[in-house]
């Protein structure tokens, strides 16, 4: 049976009135314990180590930051009480405000702020570009330290509070001495909860409970800035990948809040007097499509064009998004669409209709004659399932043999990281997305680098693309902007440092007793409460 014919008929009849057995909890435990279904198994925790949402969704309630951008990507203090920034721009001197404490009651020090940034900076691109100009990053004393630089950084304060993964979360020196290739195994915080490791089952539940020693800010919160105030005792984050269950538990009550149900529940969803529906982010998401640059058939760009050239981002979008084209769009670029600085330059290879005999030649001039290609296609998120499916007939089609690996997103976080040949445990292809908060500029655009072992997974290195990045950090006016940012996209685009499927909107869905669910890029819990 096809697949939205079973969900939109099994689930309208015996599983939505079945489902899961309700918890045996009171009342008042109940309402102090907010359920929420995340968008993938958390199977590591450390929001440094990989880039994966749900792990920097979980430890955005964990982990502090300095700063923290609000709902205009403006950048605001957070743990910081106040900064001074010399006159020539080349030092930096933060003071943190004061009754900071980590979960085991020991208070934050700046020794501990050093020991965060350096682990950071090692994997994040803006983290790298500081690192690459600093002289020294220095704790002064307990609630002091200075950041100097060789040459000015005015994005400086972006880098210390953007939403995207790797975020600058601040811990404890012991465990930001890890080295930044390895993965943290204490996940103490300093963040509004704190993580009960006990409890934590891999692929079932993870948990969490309000930070009695958390001191929030007295503005109001506006994303990842302001007061972080969470009105309930308990958070148990719940595994379902599939979506049919996780539909059935919210509508039966057993869970509160769903962060991605998939397009073809919402008619139910919506049906269904309890619940909620929303489009969780308007800024929305790139579909993306990574190639492993460092081994055949993807360090030919030959091979890379022929993917581009073969794709057809509407049959991407439509199994991702469904149906509904006003939730989806083609996407000829990286960046996000409606916003200032979008761009299509460079980008009619993916506009009009596919020439799949010109895609097949373009392959077999690469010199791919036939060889497996690894692709890594994690069965239980659906936005990267559904890519995989589609994609993986279209690239079928040119010839290419794929080895289709389906996996969990888990593997993929951790398989992605390997740099060896696909035959010695490596990949060819994964799939992922980005949030367009994350794409409107080059800044925080983690995928978007090309500069070779300091790049994402699949290690693009084109200097072109790179030069053009830095264009636009030196620009001064808005049209050199987005001169550069034409430039940059022109240049990833004919190297193709990734293949974008598309841009999409997602869906959260909640129960009808809990407030203060808000629009974003990630999952708030903060001013969430239940009834």
């Amino acid at each position: 049976m096809d697949r939205r014919v079973f969900l939109k008929t099994g689930l309208a009849g015996g599983i939505a009135a079945g489902g899961l057995s309700a918890p045996a909890l009171s009342q008042g435990a109940a309402a102090r314990t907010l359920r929420f279904v995340p968008q993938a198994n958390l199977a590591n925790f450390d929001p440094i180590w990989g880039t994966q949402y749900v792990v920097r969704n979980a430890a955005a309630a964990v982990w502090d930051t300095l700063y923290g951008v609000d709902s205009q990507l403006r950048p605001q203090r957070q743990m910081v009480e106040s900064e001074e920034t010399s006159t020539d721009g080349l030092t930096w001197t933060f003071r943190l405000r004061e009754g900071l404490k980590f979960h085991d009651n020991e208070p934050v020090r700046s020794k501990d702020v050093v020991a965060s940034l350096n682990r950071w900076a090692v994997r994040d691109p803006m983290g790298q570009m500081i690192r690459a100009i600093q002289n020294e990053l220095v704790a002064v004393d307990d609630r002091t330290f200075r950041w100097s630089l060789r040459r000015p950084y005015p994005k400086m304060l972006l880098a210390l509070g953007k939403n995207n993964s790797p975020c600058s979360f601040i811990m404890p020196e012991r465990i930001a001495n890890t080295d930044p290739f390895q993965q943290i195994s204490d996940y103490v915080g300093s963040g509004p909860m704190r993580f009960v490791r006990n409890e934590w089952v891999p692929g079932a539940k993870a948990v969490f409970e309000k930070f009695a020693g958390y001191v929030p800010r007295s503005e109001p919160a506006s994303w990842l800035a302001g007061g972080k105030r969470i009105l309930f005792d308990r958070m148990e984050w719940v595994v379902m990948p599939d979506p049919a269950t996780a539909a059935s538990a919210l509508q039966n009550g057993e869970v509160d809040w769903w962060e991605n149900p998939i397009s073809d529940l919402i008619p139910l969803l919506r049906r269904n007097r309890n619940v909620q529906v929303d489009i969780a982010d308007p800024l929305g998401n790139i579909g993306t499509f990574r190639m492993n640059h460092l081994h055949p058939p993807f360090n030919d760009v030959r091979a890379r064009r022929a993917v581009l050239m073969a794709m057809d981002q509407a049959d991407v979008m439509r199994a991702v998004a469904g149906d509904d084209e006003s939730l989806w769009k083609r996407l000829p670029g990286f960046f996000t669409p409606d916003t200032p600085l979008y761009t299509e330059a460079g980008g009619n290879v993916l506009k009009g209709p596919r020439n799949l005999a010109a895609a097949r030649e373009m392959l077999m001039s690469s010199g791919y004659r036939g060889e497996p290609v690894v692709m890594l296609v994690a069965q239980d998120q659906p936005i990267t399932k559904n890519q995989g499916d589609v994609t993986a007939e279209q690239m079928r089609r040119i010839g290419m043999n794929i080895d289709y690996v389906a996996t969990d997103w888990g593997t993929v976080g951790s398989r992605r990281a390997v740099k060896t040949p696909p035959a010695q445990g490596g990949w060819n292809i994964f799939f992922s997305w980005h949030a367009g908060a994350d794409c409107i500029n080059p800044a925080a655009y983690t995928a978007i680098r090309a500069n070779g072992d300091g790049a994402w997974f699949g290690w693009p290195n084109i200097p072109t693309a790179e030069a053009a990045r830095d264009k636009w950090f030196d620009a001064a006016t808005p049209e050199a902007e987005k001169a550069a940012m034409d430039e940059l996209n022109t240049a990833a685009m004919e190297n193709v440092l990734f293949a974008p499927t598309g841009f999409f909107a997602m869906y959260q869905a909640w129960r009808r007793n809990v407030s203060g669910v808000v629009k974003g890029p990630l999952p708030f819990f903060w001013g969430v409460s239940k009834t």
